[in-house]
């Protein structure tokens, strides 16, 4: 059963009409009434079958906005590499002693960032950081040498993008409070990369649909065509 504050958003446009992207950012915010800054989602569901390693998407992009999401960066590097991370602005630097940690229950990062050379350690806490999406991953540029780059992107609002088990693909444009043109611009940015990222196995109709929805709003349907 709906609350009264969905059914009141559900009432300010037609759930089942698809909307030009302005328009439908329009939508969104207007239908963003929680008491906090929401998230504004973009959910897009592609033509792929995720169970051919030729047909997955994923990949990394810059936002051009970032997130305004705060994001807690670990780095798992020894010797110079762990100063320079420290230097860099991560929130959290270790080696052993960290993977020890996280064996034990600590979870409290965003995104973690390792060096090659430390992969074999950081691979005894796989199954701990696979399921949550924290594994380091060199297509994600979080198993590099340059982990000053790779923190000031993180920072900087680089999200990662990556295929579901229902070949959808979820990710965090931006803030209510960064107003339409810049979430536009974010959403731009997205889309763009994922018309890049189809892969050649893919066949018919990529992108299948595309719906943008605040944290707590619900779903309206986008018209993207390619």
């Amino acid at each position: 059963m709906r609350n009264k504050r969905m059914a009141k958003c559900l009432e300010s446009y037609d759930k089942t009409a698809s909307y030009d992207v302005s328009t439908a950012l329009e939508n969104v915010l207007k239908t963003a009434t929680a008491k906090f800054d929401e998230s504004v989602e973009l959910h897009v569901r592609l033509g792929v079958d995720g169970r051919n390693a030729d047909q997955q998407v994923r990949g990394v992009v810059v936002l051009p906005n970032g997130t305004g999401k705060s994001v807690r960066v670990l780095v798992i590097a020894r010797g110079d590499k762990a100063d320079e991370a420290t230097k860099a602005g991560a929130d959290f630097v270790g080696g052993e002693e960290i993977v020890a940690k996280i064996n034990g229950g600590w979870l409290d990062f965003d995104v973690c960032i390792t060096t090659p050379d430390m992969m074999g350690i950081v691979g005894r806490i796989a199954r701990i950081l696979g399921p949550k999406g924290l594994m380091p991953n060199p297509k994600s540029g979080t198993v590099t040498m340059d982990v000053t780059k790779a923190i000031k992107d993180v920072k900087a609002g680089k999200v990662e993008y990556r295929l579901d088990k229902t070949n959808n693909v979820h990710v965090i444009i931006g803030k209510k409070s960064f107003g339409k043109e810049k979430l536009l611009e974010n959403f731009n940015t997205i889309m763009e990369a994922l018309v890049k990222a189809k892969p050649a196995a893919a066949k018919g109709q990529y992108i299948k649909s595309v719906t943008l929805a605040s944290s707590m709003g619900p779903g309206v349907k986008v018209t993207y065509n390619i």
